[in-house]
C-alpha cells in the first residue's frame, strides 16, 4: 500500500556499521541465486546442507548457520549425527521470504530492513535463537533495535507492522510487537491535529462527498501544504487492519482517552469499509481495498461484503468461512461501541443488530445491542426497522425484535426519569431538542411501523395489540397514525369476527383523530358500526366547541355580542360542505341498518309466538295419548249425543216450549264438562 519509511541497516543508521556481516568471514560468496524453487549460494564451495522451508529448498553450508543460530546447533547436537545434509523447517515464521532474510545475514550479506518485512524477521530470528551469546549483534538485536527506533517512530511504518503481524501469530504477540504497535498508532492517532506532520492517507469517503482538499492532503505532509488536518484524518489508515489488531487500537486509544464521538465514527468507518451495505443500501462502494483484503496480499481470511454472504458463492465451504468472520467483526465491534449515549448513529445500531441476527451472533452481544438500540430508538427511521425475521417465525418481519426495542426505550426513560440528577437530565434533553418530544418521536415511528407490517397476513392480532398499545396514552396526541394501521389491518384480514374487529379498535382513541380520519372513518365499512357512531359523536363536540371557542373569541373582540348556544342547524351550517355529506351518508346508513334491526326483531317475535303456539298444541296431544281409556271414549259418545240433542232443542224455538227444553238447560253446563275433559 506505502513505500515505506524505513531505511536498509548500511544506508544511513548505523546498527552494527552498516552491514550485517560476520566478524571472521569463512565462505566467499557474492549474493544468493534462485533456480525454480531453489536457492544457492553464489560459491565455489558446494553445500553441505539443505534446508526446506516450505516448498522452497535451500543449499548452504553448516559453518555459516551454526555460528549464528542456536537452533541449528541443538538440532545436530539432538540428532547427533555429524553428517545431517537435511533439515526441515516447515513451522519458522515468516516463511521462506523471513529465511532468506536471515541465511543472507548468517553469510554476512547487507539485509535491507523495511516495515514490511521486520516482523517477519523479528520472528524468525527468536525461532532460530539468534542470541547475543553466540555474536554480538546478531539478529535479534538488530532487529529489536530497528523496531524500536525506526517502526514505532513512524506512523505509516507503524500501520504496516501490525498488517504484517496478522500471519505471525503467535509469535508477534509473545515478542509484544502487537502490542507496541498498538500503542504507537494510538499515541499518534491522539495527537493534537494541528502538531500532526507525518504524511497519512486520508479519508475516502470525503474526498467522494464534500472535500476537495482530502485529495491534496493524501499522501502528503500537512506541513509542506498548510492544511488543517481534520480529526479522523487517521480513520482510513487503521481500517486496513485486522479486526483483532483494530481492537487493540481502539482499546488503546479508549484509555487514552480520545473523544467517543471520534471513537464512535471510527468504528463506523471501519464496518462500511469491513461490512458493506451497513451504511447505505445502495451499494456505496465501501469495500476494503485490494490490498488489505485480498486473499494473496496479508493472509486475511474475510474479502469483506455482505452480498457475498447473501448471494452465496459456489463454493460453500469458503461462504462458511466468510461467515464466520463476518460474525466475528460484528461481536468485536459490539464489544468496543463506548457505552456513552450517541456516541454511534441510531440507524448503524440497528443496521448492525439486522447483521448480528442473520449471523447467528451470541445472544448476550445482540441483547446488548438492543439495550443500545433502546436508549436512542428516537433516532431510528421505519426503514431501519423493517427487520427481516431470520428466525423461524410466522410473521415477514420480526416484529418481536421491535416490541423489544420499544420495552428496553421505556424502561430507560423510566430509569433517566427517576433518577436524582433528573432536573439536569431534563436541562440537557430540551437543549439537544428531545426530551417530552421522544415519546411522541417514537409513537409516530411505531404507527409507522404497524401500517407497513399490518399488511403481513400471518401477523396475529394479539402481536398487533400488544406493541400498539405498549407506549401510554400521553405519548399520542393524535391517533391517526394508528387508524391508518388499523384499517390496513382490517384490510388485510377480512376474515375477523365483530369482536375481533371491536378489540382492535379498542386501542384507538375516537376523540385524538382529526377531521379527515373521523370523515374516512365515518364512511369506513370495515369498522365496526359502535365505532362510527363514536367518531360521529366525538366530531360533532370537536365542531361545537371549535364553534364555541369561535364565538368567545369575537365576544372578545365584540363587546356587544351576546354569547349564545347555537342550535342544530347553526351547526350544520358552520361544518363545512364536504363533511355533511359525509355526515347525511353515514346518518342514511345508520338509519338502514336500524330499520333491519327492527325487522329482525319482529320477525323473531314471531316466530317465537309460532314455536310456544306449536309447543302447547304438542303438549296438548301429548296429554291426550296418555289418559285415553273405554271409560273416557264412552263418556265423549254420550257427550256428542247431548249435543245433538241440544242442537234439535234450539231449531224447535221458543214457541214450542217442552219440558225437555228445562233439563236440557240444566244439562249444558255438564256437557261443556266434560267437554274439556
Amino acid at each position: 500500500m506505502w513505500e515505506s519509511e524505513s531505511e536498509s541497516v548500511g544506508g544511513g543508521r548505523d546498527y552494527g556499521n552498516g552491514d550485517f556481516s560476520l566478524s571472521k568471514q569463512s565462505v566467499k560468496n557474492d549474493g544468493f541465486e534462485l533456480k525454480g524453487n531453489s536457492w544457492y549460494v553464489a560459491t565455489d564451495i558446494p553445500s553441505d546442507l539443505l534446508v526446506k522451508v516450505g516448498e522452497v529448498n535451500f543449499h548452504l553450508h553448516k559453518y555459516p548457520l551454526l555460528s549464528r543460530s542456536g537452533k541449528m546447533n541443538r538440532i545436530l547436537y539432538e540428532l547427533r549425527d555429524p553428517d545431517l545434509s537435511k533439515m526441515v523447517l516447515d513451522d519458522l515464521p515468516g516463511g521462506p521470504e523471513a529465511f532468506e532474510l536471515a541465511a543472507k545475514f548468517c553469510y554476512g550479506i547487507s539485509v535491507d530492513l523495511t516495515a514490511a518485512n521486520i516482523s517477519g524477521l523479528r520472528c524468525a530470528a527468536e525461532f532460530l535463537e539468534m542470541t547475543e551469546d553466540l555474536e554480538e549483534g546478531n539478529l535479534i538485536f538488530k532487529t529489536e533495535a530497528f523496531l524500536s527506533y525506526v517502526v514505532l517512530s513512524s506512523w505509516r511504518d507503524s500501520i504496516v507492522v501490525l498488517k504484517s503481524c496478522e500471519k505471525l501469530s503467535p509469535w508477534a504477540e509473545n515478542l509484544q510487537i502487537v502490542r507496541r504497535c498498538s500503542e504507537s498508532i494510538a499515541w499518534k492517532a491522539c495527537a493534537n491535529p494541528k502538531g500532526i506532520r507525518w504524511p497519512y492517507t486520508g479519508s475516502k469517503v470525503a474526498t467522494k462527498v464534500s472535500s476537495p482538499n482530502w485529495s491534496d492532503m493524501k499522501d502528503s505532509s500537512p506541513s509542506r501544504n498548510q492544511l488543517q488536518v481534520p480529526p479522523d484524518w487517521w480513520f482510513e489508515d487503521a481500517s486496513i487492519l485486522r479486526i483483532d489488531h483494530y481492537v487493540r487500537v481502539i482499546t488503546a486509544i479508549k484509555v487514552k482517552g480520545m473523544r467517543f464521538e471520534l471513537i464512535g465514527a471510527a468504528i463506523m468507518h471501519y464496518a462500511s469499509k469491513w461490512l458493506p451495505n451497513i451504511i447505505s443500501d445502495h451499494g456505496s462502494g465501501l469495500t476494503p481495498d485490494e490490498g488489505s483484503n485480498s486473499s494473496n496480499s496479508s493472509g486475511s481470511s474475510w474479502k469483506g461484503g455482505l452480498h457475498l454472504i447473501v448471494a452465496g458463492t459456489k463454493d460453500n465451504e469458503s461462504s462458511t468461512v466468510q461467515a464466520k468472520d463476518q460474525r466475528m467483526i460484528i461481536e468485536s465491534l459490539i464489544s468496543i461501541i463506548p457505552p456513552q449515549r450517541d456516541s454511534v448513529s441510531c440507524s448503524f445500531l440497528l443496521r448492525l443488530l439486522r447483521m448480528a441476527n442473520m449471523l447467528k451472533v451470541a445472544p448476550a452481544l445482540v441483547t446488548e445491542l438492543e439495550k443500545r438500540v433502546g436508549m436512542q430508538f428516537e433516532q431510528a427511521t421505519l426503514a431501519d426497522l423493517l427487520i427481516p425475521s431470520y428466525n423461524k417465525s410466522e410473521t415477514m418481519y420480526d416484529v418481536d425484535l421491535v416490541q423489544r426495542l420499544l420495552e428496553h426505550f421505556l424502561v430507560q426513560e423510566q430509569t433517566e426519569m427517576s433518577s436524582p440528577s433528573h432536573q439536569s437530565f431534563i436541562e440537557k434533553h430540551y437543549e439537544r431538542g428531545t426530551g417530552p418530544n421522544a415519546k411522541m418521536r417514537v409513537a409516530k415511528l411505531v404507527d409507522s411501523y404497524l401500517t407497513e407490517v399490518s399488511r403481513d397476513r400471518s401477523l396475529s392480532l394479539t402481536k398487533f395489540q400488544v406493541l400498539a398499545e405498549a407506549l401510554p396514552e400521553s405519548a399520542r396526541t393524535c391517533d391517526d397514525g394508528l387508524y391508518r394501521a388499523i384499517d390496513s389491518y382490517l384490510k388485510a384480514h377480512p376474515t375477523l369476527s365483530e369482536h375481533e374487529r371491536k378489540r382492535l379498535c379498542r386501542v384507538m382513541d375516537c376523540q385524538k383523530l382529526s377531521i379527515d380520519a373521523c370523515m374516512h372513518a365515518a364512511q369506513n365499512e370495515r369498522l365496526p358500526l359502535r365505532v362510527v357512531v363514536q367518531v360521529l359523536f366525538s366530531e360533532q363536540v370537536k365542531i361545537s366547541n371549535a364553534l364555541a371557542n369561535s364565538a368567545l373569541n369575537e365576544a372578545g373582540r365584540d363587546s356587544n355580542y351576546q354569547p349564545m348556544v347555537p342550535n342544530r342547524k347553526t351547526l350544520l351550517e358552520g361544518t363545512p360542505q364536504s363533511f355533511q355529506e359525509g355526515w347525511a351518508a353515514a346518518k342514511k346508513d345508520i338509519n338502514t341498518v336500524k330499520f333491519e334491526l327492527e325487522s329482525v326483531k319482529a320477525k323473531y317475535l314471531d316466530l317465537q309466538n309460532s314455536m310456544e303456539n306449536l309447543q302447547r298444541q304438542f303438549d296438548k296431544m301429548t296429554s291426550k295419548q296418555k289418559h285415553t281409556s273405554a271409560w273416557s271414549s264412552g263418556w265423549k259418545k254420550l257427550g256428542k249425543l247431548t249435543k245433538t240433542t241440544m242442537v234439535e232443542n234450539q231449531n224447535v224455538g221458543p214457541d214450542h216450549p217442552t219440558d225437555g227444553g228445562a233439563e236440557q238447560t240444566k244439562k249444558i253446563p255438564r256437557r261443556w264438562r266434560n267437554s274439556i275433559s
